[in-house]
């Protein structure tokens, strides 16, 4: 199984000040002192409001997980059709395969209208998320998925980077998320602020999360924080990510997809959908490269460089840049995403592209969350009998 680092949540130092001490023998010194030491443990370790001066005592890991989609993102349902597309049932079904953690993506559009005002029923069904999480001994990521000024696949039509009231109501949503979500224990529950940003700047995404990240510590100093570089969470822009000094409560994260021709090859959304040729993983993915006439340039230049040879060195070449980041900053590194789209590229080459990732994410110590439980990229089928997916990732 991919293992993670276990984060560490601070806490208040109990201060013990004596107007008077007497004398005392050796036996009633001990005992003093043992009452002494036991409520500085008592204190340090259940006192999660204090802000001052804290000491390291619980732990928030993350390891291997599992991102439960177009539920609360992503979908039209609501009422009883969304109450009942993921119950109980789902987050039983996922601790039961070993999965040690949850990012639920959310939806702005699900939870508020234009004026902030909340959907009392999505709020309902996320705190029935976190609870069947939680009771099922897992942690969890809340993840602002999209909002009304940023969606990740129309960076021309967002404005959330190009108007300072976009920005102020991103900032009004996580505090009133956080009025919600703060009296879960930090060592469960993580916020990521926003999804494969795509930013016209990378400046320009480093200063509006460093204003969320600012906002949310007027309350919580300890809670973890995930955040995310440029262009969709590339990994070829995390050399940019820059986060504030001294904050250690942040996870920087990143999305992985490539090659493409194996993880996307005939999804309709995408300019792979028409693809038909045989793609081999690892090694030289097309053997035949005739279908490249008559596309247009930019689309040639991008199949050009998702196809060639493919393996786990060049895949690790290329994440590698996240996790030499991670080093630098002294911060986690996180796959938020990752996943092969099942309907099309051959069974074995799909399954030999998931153990290289497995593989890789093992051996570098990054937490990882397969996209996704059911949806585009399921790895459970109606009945919630696992396929071949998750044995791969959890290393059985």
């Amino acid at each position: 199984m991919p293992s993670a680092e276990c984060f560490f949540k601070k806490n208040d130092t109990f201060d013990i000040r004596y107007k008077h001490f007497r004398l005392f023998n050796m036996k009633h010194i001990t005992a003093l002192l043992s009452i002494a030491l036991g409520a500085v443990l008592f204190f340090s370790c259940n006192n999660k409001s204090a802000q001052n001066e804290q000491t390291e005592c619980q732990g928030f890991k993350l390891g291997t997980g599992v991102n439960v989609s177009h539920w609360l993102s992503q979908s039209d349902r609501r009422g009883e059709e969304r109450a009942n597309q993921i119950t109980k049932a789902d987050f039983d079904s996922i601790a039961s395969m070993g999965f040690e953690h949850v990012r639920l993506p959310i939806d702005e559009v699900q939870f508020y209208d234009e004026n902030l005002n909340r959907d009392e029923e999505a709020f309902a069904l996320l705190k029935n998320a976190i609870d069947w999480t939680l009771e099922n001994n897992m942690n969890i990521i809340v993840d602002l998925h999209i909002t009304r000024a940023h969606y990740f696949l129309t960076a021309d039509a967002n404005t959330l980077f190009t108007e300072t009231s976009a920005q102020d109501h991103m900032v009004a949503i996580w505090k009133d998320l956080q009025k919600f979500l703060k009296s879960y224990p930090t060592d469960r529950l993580a916020y990521e602020l926003l999804n494969e940003a795509v930013a016209p700047t990378h400046e320009a995404l480093n200063q509006l999360e460093g204003r969320l990240i600012a906002a949310i510590r007027e309350e919580e100093p300890n809670r973890y924080i995930i955040v995310g570089s440029n262009w969709a969470q590339s990994v070829e822009t995390m050399e940019f990510l820059q986060v504030p000094e001294n904050d250690k409560h942040l996870v920087i994260s990143f999305h992985y997809y490539n090659p493409l021709f194996v993880t996307h090859y005939g999804a309709p959304w995408t300019i792979y959908k028409d693809c038909k040729e045989n793609v081999t993983y690892p090694g030289n993915l097309l053997t035949d490269t005739s279908f490249f006439a008559g596309k247009d340039e930019k689309t040639v230049q991008e199949y050009r460089t998702q196809s060639g040879v493919w393996d786990k060195e060049k895949m690790f070449s290329q994440i590698k840049k996240a996790v030499d980041r991670g080093k630098e900053l002294g911060l986690q590194v996180y796959c938020g995403e990752f996943g092969a789209y099942p309907n099309f590229v051959n069974k074995e080459s799909r399954l030999n592209w998931y153990k290289d990732m497995a593989a890789i994410f093992k051996e570098n110590n990054i937490a990882n969350a397969h996209w996704c439980y059911k949806g585009d990229f399921p790895i459970v089928d109606d009945n919630l009998t696992p396929n071949e997916i998750p044995a791969i990732l959890l290393g059985k």
